[in-house]
């Protein structure tokens, strides 16, 4: 399955994948800081998000539709940079096709087998009750509240309410689409296997699980100090777009020249 994309710039390809309550649109402020940097950023919609609508029956595999997708583009290594579920993506390519990946910047990792607190508990209770009551007007306030700080801006949260009223609207419809099995498996054993640099990320406000699930995978992976984002919630890349690209250009930078 092909992925509907934006990108600008030429150069090292740069992959920006979204987070769950999101959609490529997530990235429409970085593209051109990216492109202006001197390289190919490319923003892709992941499965049952935003344009990229699942076929009734279809398993996603969505590390394997990236692939494709960027084998359509062109685009043969790249870096992966992903926040929340896109950094999920971001490691189940990198284990599926290690030699393709020159580099990780993940951000607001959790595993999917790590207990929620009680704040992550919470705030998926009550979009899940919203729903269940035919209430999206709630469940989508539910989520803006859960997924972006108070230091949001009017129009960082007002852009979070679209993408999530759309995948929200999308999952009423569709329903959520069947997944096929994940290639990290269970546990941390396939994470060990990958030699590419990596750099891991939060952002200041986000829940307590966030925090644990990216200092665990820091470690896992040997990428030094989890990288703490000020002044951001779960939707760091979103909410600070000058201080995420600056963090991933640093990165991209430090990579070994092709």
């Amino acid at each position: 399955m092909l992925l509907p994309s934006d990108e600008a710039g030429r150069g090292r390809p740069v992959v920006l994948l979204h987070a769950r309550p999101t959609d490529r649109t997530m990235w429409d402020a970085h593209l051109p800081l990216l492109a202006d940097a001197g390289v190919r950023a490319i923003a892709l919609d992941l499965p049952g998000h935003g344009d990229a609508l699942v076929p009734d029956g279809h398993e996603a595999a969505p590390w394997g539709d990236v692939l494709d997708t960027l084998d359509h583009l062109g685009a043969d290594r790249f870096v992966l940079a992903g926040n929340s579920l896109g950094a999920l993506v971001a490691l189940q390519i990198a284990v599926t096709a290690p030699e393709r990946v020159e580099g990780l910047v993940l951000v607001g990792y959790r595993p999917h087998d790590q207990p929620a607190s009680p704040r992550l508990q919470a705030a998926w209770d009550a979009e899940r009750s919203a729903l269940g009551a035919g209430d999206l007007d709630t469940a989508v306030a539910a989520g803006v509240q859960a997924w972006t700080s108070a230091d949001a801006t009017g129009e960082v949260r007002e852009h979070a309410a679209r993408m999530l009223r759309r995948q929200l609207t999308a999952q009423l419809a569709h329903g959520e689409p069947s997944l096929a099995p994940d290639p990290l498996g269970k546990g941390a054993e396939a994470l060990r296997t990958l030699t590419a640099p990596a750099l891991v990320g939060v952002g200041a406000h986000d829940m307590p699980d966030f925090f644990e699930g990216c200092e665990a995978l820091a470690r896992t992976l040997n990428a030094g100090e989890t990288v703490v984002i000020p002044a951001a919630g779960h939707l760091a890349p979103l909410e600070r777009p000058t201080s995420f690209c600056a963090l991933l250009l640093d990165f991209v930078r430090r990579l070994p020249q092709r």
